[in-house]
């Protein structure tokens, strides 16, 4: 199986919180050769979370490369090219939650997710990127959360349309809307 799935320059997997997502990219970067890279996109910002990510490090094992990047993701694409069989980008929701933490108009917001577009479409060592896909649950009670959520959608949109391969976990099961299974 990993022969098949290893077959995609740019692989988009999207789901909900726990629904095997993380997992279901780490098994499709894994068919590729190490050195494989892993961009993080979370920062520990209390114990608990720095566990989680100390956790995660673990269950990659060798053969990875770790990148903590929570901003300059479109940078950090670029840079790798070349240097490793795969990267995984784990998560762009992340990523968009610190970017409109520190982002002062749509304007830099817009530009920012069209770096990131432009470096996925620019790149020539194959991409696992992850998301949370957020809108498929209630339109959220405050202005903030249903700017994120719009953010989000719009960019997984734009992402979709650049992937060979976009894929949907639910229940660690994945429906695979884009490209081959």
């Amino acid at each position: 199986m990993l022969e098949h799935t290893s077959n995609f320059q740019v692989a988009l997997v999207l789901g909900g919180a726990r629904s095997g997502k993380s997992r279901h990219a780490l098994n499709l970067a894994a068919s590729r050769p190490a050195p494989r890279l892993y961009l993080a996109t979370a920062a520990p910002g209390d114990a608990e979370m720095a566990a989680r990510i100390d956790q995660h490090r673990r269950e990659r094992g060798p053969g990875w490369h770790t990148w903590e990047i929570p901003v300059a993701l479109p940078e950090a694409i670029a840079k790798a090219q070349g240097q490793y069989s795969v990267v995984l980008v784990d998560c762009l929701t992340m990523w968009l939650s610190n970017l409109m933490a520190q982002t002062e108009s749509s304007g830099e917001l817009q530009a920012a997710c069209d770096r990131l577009v432009a470096a996925v479409q620019a790149a020539t060592t194959p991409l696992v990127l992850v998301s949370n896909e957020v809108g498929l649950s209630i339109v959220p009670d405050n202005p903030v959360a249903r700017e994120f959520r719009d953010w989000a959608g719009m960019l997984h949109q734009r992402l979709a349309q650049s992937a060979d391969r976009v894929v949907l976990l639910v229940a660690g099961l994945p429906l695979v809307l884009k490209g081959e299974g």
